[in-house]
């Protein structure tokens, strides 16, 4: 593989609405495609950066976009801010917001994506999808607890901790097992949603079975078997919502990975010549 030279810049960048995000753009000198990577719920940017990274010094990529979605790590709401932060934000404010930054490096160039649990959902919701050569999908599914694995640990976690934290101190604590902090009303959205069959899709402010039948771009999931959250019956409860997008689905085992991944695993450099090679190979065919 040849080496490339590499950019870093800390970005602010504005949404929509207003908000204030913060993000990471690292920047080569390759031809290869620029990737917008969007994180799972309540993990920091900072949590992809050696991937990012790899895409530009090794894989030829022009540029690696990561950013933080309001209320998590880096992008808090200022004190002048008077709407409640809500989960549905993230897609459809933020990943926009985060694409329209990335394409100022290349308004012409190819884009793909990269998203983790939620960061799958954010391709249907953000509006944006034709944007996007192909978007590779990790661990991604609904929140639903009862597809999830021990199924009432994630809703004791969810709704007996996390609700009536978010009820008390306004906030839930990372402490709890579900990555940073989260302002309540973000949480509070997020359990409500977990808490159907069909998560957000039988919300009717959402219209996301809409949002996600209009996508066409190219899908790449990949799952874990040793994922609690991200189950097969998880992930197809999500993945059946995509009907017009040309879907491929590979599942990775311990043994294949060379040790245990679970939800958050696939982007630790630890399995970066096991897992991130054939993923980067499919990105990379934009």
């Amino acid at each position: 593989m040849t080496q490339h030279e590499i950019e870093k810049a800390e970005i602010q960048f504005e949404t929509a609405d207003r908000f204030q995000l913060h993000g990471t753009l690292m920047r080569g000198k390759g031809d290869g495609p620029m990737a917008l990577i969007s994180s799972a719920a309540a993990v920091p940017r900072g949590f992809y950066a050696r991937f990012a990274e790899h895409l530009v010094t090794h894989q030829g990529f022009r540029a690696a976009m990561t950013y933080d979605y309001r209320g998590v790590a880096a992008s808090q709401a200022p004190k002048s801010w008077k709407r409640p932060l809500l989960m549905r934000d993230w897609a459809h404010f933020d990943m926009p917001a985060a694409l329209q930054r990335l394409e100022l490096e290349g308004p012409d160039h190819p884009i793909v994506g990269v998203g983790q649990s939620f960061g799958g959902q954010v391709l249907a919701l953000g509006g944006r999808s034709d944007r996007f050569s192909r978007y590779l999908m990790v661990a991604t599914m609904t929140g639903y607890w009862g597809n999830t694995k021990p199924t009432f640990r994630v809703f004791s976690q969810m709704n007996l901790v996390g609700v009536p934290l978010a009820a008390v101190l306004g906030k839930v604590p990372g402490q709890i097992g579900l990555g940073q902090t989260l302002p309540g009303t973000i949480f509070r959205e997020w359990a409500r949603w977990g808490r159907h069959p069909e998560y957000f899709f039988a919300d009717p402010t959402m219209d996301a079975a809409r949002r996600f039948a209009e996508v066409e771009t190219p899908i790449l999931a990949i799952g874990l078997t040793d994922d609690p959250w991200g189950t097969p019956k998880a992930q197809h409860a999500l993945l059946k919502y995509y009907s017009r997008a040309p879907t491929e689905i590979r599942w990775v085992s311990p043994d294949e990975a060379g040790g245990t991944v679970g939800h958050l695993g696939f982007f630790r450099s630890a399995f970066k010549d096991t897992l991130w090679g054939p993923a980067v190979d499919w990105l990379k065919q934009a």
